[in-house]
Parts: C-alpha cells; sequence; structure tokens
C-alpha cells in the first residue's frame, strides 16, 4: 500500500517585492505559510490571512520542515540562516532549506555542508522573472543540489515558477543566476548602443527596434526594456543596485577561477555609474542612459 504522502510545512524568510508575491501564491495553492520578517508592516501587507509570523528565523524553523529565504545579498542569507537565531538554530532532522536569493555560489555551498551537519538538506534556487514573474507564478528557477531534494521541493516551485531546471550540485544554481544576469546587462548594453548608432545617424530608434524585434537579433531585454528606454520609464522592476551585485557575485566568482569576462566588467561599468550618481532605486535598464546621454 502506498504511503500518504504529508503536506509540507512551508516557512518563509524575506517579504519584499518578490517574497511577498511567492508567499501569497504558495498561500493561493492552498498552504498555510509560516513567515518571518524583521518589519511588521511586511507581514501586514500580505494579501491572505493563512500565514503566521514568527518572531525570529529560528522559531520559524521549528514550526515548519520547508524553509525558504528571499533576501537581499550574501550577508543577510548568512545572518537569517546560519547567524544568531538563524534557521539552523531550529532546524528539524530531515529539514530542506531553499534559498530562492541571489547570493555567492560559494558561500551557498559553505551554508548548505552546515545544514548537512546539522540534519538537514540545502537547495539554492534564485529566481528570474522579476516582479511581474513573481506575481503570475511564472518565475524561471535555477536549482542547485541533491537531485532527491529536488524532487521534494518541485511541487512547492510549481507553485511559483514555469521553467524550472536542476542545473546541478550546490551552487550550481547560482552559478546559472550569474549566467542569466551577466547576459541581461550586456544584453541592455547593446540594446542601448543600437539607439545610439540609429540616432546618431538620425534614424528612428522606435523603428529601429521594431525591425530588430522580427530578426536574430530578438530578446526579452530588446522587446522589454527596449521599450523602456524609449519611454524613459526606469520604474525598477529589478533595481539597479541588485543588479550591480549580482554582476559583482559573477565578477568574483570570475577571480576565484582565474578567468576574465571584459563584458561583463563594461557592464558593471555603467551600473556602478548609475549607483554614483545616485540612482540605485532606478530599474537597471537605466544603463542605457549612461550610455545615450554621456558617450
Amino acid at each position: 500500500m502506498q504511503k500518504e504522502k504529508v503536506a509540507e510545512k512551508i516557512g518563509y524568510i524575506g517579504l519584499g517585492i518578490m517574497g511577498k508575491a511567492m508567499v501569497e501564491n504558495l498561500a493561493k495553492a492552498g498552504h498555510k505559510i509560516n513567515v518571518y520578517a524583521r518589519r511588521q508592516v511586511s507581514v501586514d501587507a500580505l494579501e491572505t490571512n493563512n500565514i503566521e509570523a514568527f518572531s525570529s528565523p529560528a522559531a520559524l524553523a521549528e514550526a515548519s520542515n520547508v524553509i525558504i529565504s528571499c533576501v537581499s545579498d550574501t550577508p543577510d542569507v548568512e545572518q537569517v540562516l546560519v547567524g544568531p537565531q538563524g534557521v539552523i538554530d531550529g532546524i528539524q532532522a530531515n529539514s530542506l532549506v531553499i534559498d530562492m536569493s541571489t547570493i555567492s555560489p560559494e558561500s551557498t555551498q559553505n551554508m548548505a555542508n552546515q545544514f548537512s551537519q546539522a540534519g538537514a538538506s540545502m537547495l539554492d534556487a534564485p529566481v528570474s522573472g522579476g516582479e511581474v514573474g513573481a506575481i503570475a507564478a511564472t518565475l524561471s528557477i535555477m536549482v542547485g543540489g541533491a537531485a532527491e531534494d529536488f524532487a521534494r521541493a518541485t511541487p512547492i516551485f510549481e507553485c511559483l515558477g514555469k521553467n524550472i531546471i536542476h542545473v546541478g550540485a550546490s551552487g550550481a544554481g547560482q552559478v546559472a543566476k550569474a549566467c542569466n544576469n551577466l547576459v541581461a546587462a550586456q544584453t541592455m548594453v547593446a540594446v542601448a548602443e543600437a539607439y545610439l548608432l540609429a540616432r546618431s545617424c538620425d534614424v528612428d530608434p522606435a523603428k529601429v527596434r521594431d525591425a530588430l524585434l522580427g530578426g536574430f537579433a530578438y530578446s526579452r531585454v530588446l522587446e522589454l526594456h527596449g521599450q523602456r528606454v524609449l519611454d524613459e520609464n526606469y520604474v525598477a522592476g529589478f533595481k539597479t543596485k541588485l543588479h550591480a551585485k549580482d554582476l559583482r557575485i559573477a565578477l568574483k566568482s570570475a577571480e576565484t577561477k582565474s578567468i576574465k569576462m571584459p563584458g561583463t566588467e563594461l557592464s558593471d561599468h555603467y551600473l556602478q555609474a548609475l549607483l554614483k550618481q545616485g540612482d540605485g532605486e532606478l530599474d537597471s535598464a537605466a544603463m542605457a542612459k549612461v550610455i545615450l546621454e554621456n558617450t
């Protein structure tokens, strides 16, 4: 007789733009969610009653057997997962930790080892698709970790995204996300340079975009962010300060492997220029402003 599958008790840490939408989609799928957030206002903003808030990541871990984190940067993840009163202080045997932040692959592997020693498992599962994808539950999810843990997490991932790929061992999801973000950044540079050339030759960049959308140069960056640039609409979907952080992760990983990525370095130069201008809260498509206004 087949054993009945026990529903997972899901705990979620990080209720920002992405996290709020993901928690609400998990709740819509019928899951009761335990949550932890540093600010009560983030909990109050959730548009569901099917949640219970906890006072610390450790307390949340004691009441959950799958813990998902989605916070800003490597130090933030380390704090909530393995810092004082972090998840590891309350982790139960056979629990699964899923980090959906974008952080250092090396730090990910280190934390996965710590959870393994505590009798638990960890997946790195960064996402792409931005706020729109989080709300629509169409995120692309890139997963690193053991195959059996990926199988366990797949029903949860299916509440959040559409393109769910097990990339490889621990840290592989973070490597894939670094690749995603460096391709997106370099493509944005290419789109901006195309507009610069068109404008300099007295050709309408909007018409050039229309032509390129039907050819081999098509990309989602050209389609979506290319229109953003034409409209000069840089309301954040993916903040410049976060994209810059992600490229620094990619460049640091390249440094540890003694490889050069000049295209990524150039993209980082434009993002750093935006930060110096105080534009870190703008969408990272605003890197086109630096190219079009200052070249």
